[in-house]
């Protein structure tokens, strides 16, 4: 008959067993959380990373003037670029000459502008899904949507990275004009294949409206870098433009946000581009300009404990096999 130590040591090492099998058992979301953007590039997850991004390089010589200067001055962080647009050499110009400068392509499909047009880049036979009745670009994202054929976005989206880094654009991101890439999911899966493909991240945020991962479209959770978005739209009045951006940011959690600002002097040239629209027009850009480089800005910026970060810094948190598989 067994003594009673050893009836004792095998119920200590039975109660174990269960007790092992028991701690397998809980489910997943009681072990490690996986780590944040902010965590896995090095800040501390209660941290604040703010992109301060200005579109549309690359449109005229007041757009570039406006941005190159931002850029240079580091009231921004980072900048896209519009290839189809008639001043697009100056801005490459500009990128041969600031090699550190953090420049995306902002990939167009539209051309809103009612008398300042531009068309693709790739030839017009090649890609006659993406043209209007005039041979340009539609003026709005509805046209992209129900005529764009997916070769053919393909073919111009990629045809407007390649003349970018042809003419040593160091691409940081890609991004969508007028954010025409997430009006379907067949856009969308086009604009992700483009990212994996020159392994370079996109713009798209894990929450918001118009830059929101689609809900239809499936995009692995470590390569969203951007919580969301904070961009304006009509109705603030000039003076109260700070105060606007102030009340967007202060509540802010944790997490990677971007700005996306429109930058432009509010001169001839901006405003004969622009004559019949205001809203993101010459004086709204120049009340971005003024705002982003203003010591009050600034100042709130640091008072808020924000990190300024660009694209090229969020990609360092993109996994390792990104696009590997392209």
């Amino acid at each position: 008959m067994p003594s009673l130590r050893y009836i004792r040591l095998i119920y200590v090492r039975v109660s174990l067993i269960a007790f092992v099998i028991f701690i397998g058992s809980l489910p997943v979301a009681s072990q490690a959380a996986p780590k944040s953007v902010q965590e896995r590039l090095g800040y501390p997850a209660l941290a604040r990373l703010l992109i301060l991004h200005a579109d549309d390089l690359g449109m005229n010589h007041s757009v570039n003037r406006a941005t190159s200067e931002a850029l240079e001055h580091h009231w921004i962080t980072s900048a896209s670029i519009l290839v189809p647009c008639p001043w697009f050499l100056e801005a490459a110009n500009f990128a041969k000459t600031h090699p550190d400068a953090d420049l995306g392509i902002h990939q167009a499909l539209t051309s809103e502008w009612t008398t300042f047009r531009w068309g693709p880049v790739t030839s017009k036979d090649q890609v006659p899904s993406l043209l209007d009745a005039q041979g340009y670009l539609p003026s709005d994202t509805p046209e992209v949507a129900s005529k764009a054929k997916s070769d053919e976005v393909e073919r111009e989206l990629r045809a407007q990275i390649e003349r970018a880094r042809n003419l040593s654009v160091n691409v940081s991101h890609l991004d969508s004009h007028m954010v025409a890439l997430f009006q379907t999911p067949e856009l969308f899966s086009t604009y992700q294949k483009l990212g994996a493909s020159f392994r370079v991240p996109i713009l798209a945020a894990r929450v918001g409206s118009d830059h929101a991962v689609p809900a239809s479209v499936k995009m692995a959770s470590d390569e969203v870098l951007i919580e969301r978005v904070i961009e304006m739209s009509p109705g603030v009045d000039a003076k109260d433009w700070l105060a606007w951006y102030e009340k967007q940011l202060s509540p802010l959690g944790p997490g990677v946000y971007e700005v996306i600002l429109h930058l432009a002097y509010d001169d001839d040239e901006m405003r004969g581009a622009t004559f019949d629209h205001p809203d993101w027009g010459s004086a709204w850009r120049q009340h971005d300009l003024d705002m982003v480089k203003s010591p009050e800005f600034q100042k709130f910026l640091k008072d808020q404990g924000f990190i300024l970060v660009g694209w090229k810094d969020v990609a360092k948190a993109l996994p390792k096999n990104y696009g590997s598989t392209q």
